[in-house]
């Protein structure tokens, strides 16, 4: 679930809440590239993003409750 976006660059965090990354909403990691892990492939809602690693490091997330 994600905890709180956010980052240095303002508009970097508000692109990322207006496709969806916002507190509370779950989040599953689909893959990673390989190699290195670039991008992650994530899911929100009904929405599949790839992401670089410099937008996925401004998402904070928390696991759901079991």
């Amino acid at each position: 679930m994600v905890r709180q976006v956010e980052s240095e660059r303002t508009e970097q965090a508000r692109q990322l809440e207006e496709i969806g990354f916002f507190p509370g909403e779950p989040v599953m990691v689909m893959t990673r590239g390989f190699p290195g892990g670039d991008p992650l492939v994530v899911r929100i809602g009904q929405s599949t993003f790839a992401l670089r690693g410099a937008e996925a490091c401004c998402i904070q997330i928390e696991p759901l409750p079991a």
